[in-house]
């Protein structure tokens, strides 16, 4: 079991590895704000909740990986369903409450790099994700894309002498994931250098979307909503912002939650689930307590090792049972990571996921109607579109 769990984590390592290259040239340097822009594009415009907790969960890559297999083993386990079901899960209660996600979930561990990098911003800079999250979110609102509809609620918080934006479903038990193109959502994108990638809807959702916003399958999981956005405005800027976490809630999704790290209802990163993924800079390496060599020629190896994003070349971690506390980081194999390289520089890769998604997706039809399936939990949104 012991060689099973090295050889999975080195296998982890080597998945990651071919996402360095730009990743050694910056990782010192915070995220500027044209690239916090362009990673945050696809989400800004979710659900509060559902915001934070991809954020949250997006600090756990691997443990993404691992629930985004799950979800394509059970694909008939969906809502509330789901999250009972991995409940024993060791994962961290973010990445469990997603499984009630499934197609969510399959974004971030199809877009592994993209993923990995949202969790770095969110680990080394959230109070600049929070300025990111309410800019996007006023673009969107002023382009006249973003307004109250039948499955959520735009309204507006005040902190500070500004206003937030608030965006919360419109029944709490029901939550409709929305999607959309972020080159129509925002209006004119200010950052040519920098254009948000487009991750279309599955393609049983109905037709890639130029314009106007989709909701998808209202998804029966009030009860995997136990995260939150504390908004608040100060200095210029919404620095004074911080994801919450409804402690009661998230201790009914998980049989291994740790409610002492979260006392004053304030999200903390925990390092016991980031399974040796390495932090983006030696400060985070030093908090964290996680250790280990950093070397060129060692990082140099694992390129070309494994082809694609590196979720592919995830096999059975053999974690599903090991107890929590055995996680630790520190002796954890792998060398520097790097991911979503494309967006440290704008460039060729983020502009071509961009036109992929704008121009390669057939002319489908999106059907509605109100139409409740049986044992998944889910209900088609009547209309869908807006």
């Amino acid at each position: 079991m012991e060689r099973r769990k090295l050889l999975a984590l080195s296998t982890a390592a080597l998945a990651l590895a071919p996402f360095h290259g730009l990743r050694a040239q910056d990782s010192n340097k915070p995220f500027t704000t044209e690239q916090l822009d362009q990673m945050l594009a696809p989400v800004a415009l979710y659900p509060d909740a559902l915001l934070s907790q991809v954020l949250m969960a997006s600090t756990y890559p691997l443990e993404v990986v691992e629930a985004a297999r799950w979800s394509q083993a059970n694909p008939n386990l969906k809502g509330d369903a789901a999250l009972a079901a991995v409940k024993d899960k060791s994962w961290d209660v973010s990445v469990k409450s997603l499984v009630a996600f499934p197609q969510t979930l399959q974004m971030m561990n199809n877009q592994l790099d993209w993923t990995q990098k949202l969790g770095d911003a969110m680990i080394g800079q959230q109070k600049d994700v929070a300025t990111a999250v309410q800019r996007l979110r006023a673009k969107a609102q002023a382009a006249g894309n973003l307004k109250s509809t039948p499955q959520q609620t735009v309204t507006t918080q005040s902190s500070g002498g500004a206003s937030a934006i608030v965006i919360e479903p419109s029944n709490p038990e029901l939550l409709y994931v929305p999607y959309y193109n972020p080159a129509w959502a925002y209006g004119a994108w200010p950052y040519p250098a920098y254009p948000p990638p487009y991750y279309p809807p599955p393609p049983n959702y109905g037709a890639a979307l130029m314009t106007g916003m989709m909701f998808g399958l209202g998804v029966a999981a009030g009860a995997a909503m136990f995260g939150g956005w504390h908004w608040g405005y100060g200095g210029g800027g919404w620095g004074n912002s911080y994801t919450t976490v409804n402690v009661n809630r998230a201790t009914s999704i998980t049989n291994n939650f740790n409610a002492d790290r979260y006392r004053n209802g304030q999200w903390n990163h925990d390092p016991a689930h980031r399974d040796g993924v390495p932090y983006r800079t030696p400060a985070e390496r030093q908090e964290f307590g996680q250790h280990r060599p950093d070397s060129a020629a060692q990082r140099q190896q694992f390129r070309g090792q494994l082809d694609g994003r590196g979720a592919d070349g995830l096999q059975n971690r053999g974690v599903e049972n090991r107890p929590a506390e055995n996680r630790g980081v520190e002796n954890r194999a792998g060398g520097d990571r790097g991911a979503f390289g494309d967006i440290n520089r704008g460039g060729s890769g983020a502009s071509r996921d961009f036109n992929r998604g704008s121009q390669s997706w057939g002319n489908r039809s999106w059907g509605g109607g109100g139409e409740r399936s049986g044992g998944g939990g889910e209900r088609f949104g009547g209309g869908g579109r807006r």
